[in-house]
């Protein structure tokens, strides 16, 4: 589990030190999320929902590999590695607000497709435009991307305000919904955001530093939201495949 560690010296000054995102943690939490798509992939039947949820899975997974290649990879590979990361992190915004409208049963609203038509933008520019990803440092615990001037804000404000909407919107389904097992996996879909948010703010807040590490960090905390769709969301609105029917 991840946790911080604070100590503080004679002098009064308070040193914050991580434990939780080093290159073995990341490699592990690669082997956790994608073993979460391929588990499933094979135990439930494909449905709109089970596809988007892989879909976060295998984009969290693909994340968390490319971390582990920026810091430990061959030479040269940091920068394309950047990139991969970027653009898997990029559609997680969309698919999440995707995903909590196929499990109200609502149509896509203008803004699930304006979210998509945002991520694409953001995707082909963190792949593309050479000047996209100026560096990293990786600082044992979390990495540092360096992006373009003026980028990182916009895709920041992009990624709250994305992930604020599902949020608000889920908490909207959950009060309208009447189906028991809808309102569980709508719940456990917010529950899946907040755990990986707040940690995030409240590291920050302990360490302002921290501020330029939040992709990496965020996504560190995200194997709890990644659990919490293998094991309350999908069970909740998903159907086993027949033969997998045990338990």
């Amino acid at each position: 589990m991840s946790f911080v560690k604070i100590t503080r010296p004679a002098a009064q000054q308070q040193e914050v030190t991580f434990f939780c995102f080093s290159p073995p943690v990341m490699i592990a939490t690669f082997l956790i999320e994608i073993s979460l798509a391929a588990y499933t992939l094979w135990r439930y039947k494909l449905t709109p929902v089970s596809r988007l949820i892989i879909c976060i899975l295998f984009g969290l997974a693909i994340f968390q590999l490319a971390e582990y290649n920026v810091c430990q990879g061959a030479a040269g590979a940091a920068v394309p590695w950047s990139r991969i990361g970027y653009v898997a992190i990029t559609f997680l915004p969309p698919l999440g607000l995707h995903l909590l409208f196929a499990i109200a049963g609502v149509k896509k609203r203008l803004y699930v497709w304006a979210a998509y038509v945002a991520g694409v933008a953001f995707a082909a520019f963190f792949l593309l435009a050479p000047g996209a990803m100026d560096g990293h440092a990786c600082l044992g615990n979390y990495v540092i991307f360096q992006v373009a001037k003026n980028s990182g804000a916009m895709f920041g404000a992009y990624y709250y305000v994305l992930l604020a909407i599902a949020v608000i919107m889920g908490i909207k389904f959950y009060h309208t919904s009447r189906a028991t097992e809808q309102k569980r996996a709508i719940s456990g879909l917010i529950f899946g955001y907040l755990v990986f948010i707040v940690p995030t703010i409240l590291v920050n807040l302990l360490s302002p530093n921290t501020v330029r590490g939040i992709p990496s960090i965020m996504c560190g905390f995200a194997v709890l939201l990644a659990l919490t769709l293998g094991f309350v969301t999908l069970p909740a609105t998903v159907a086993k495949k027949k033969g997998n029917q045990h338990d």
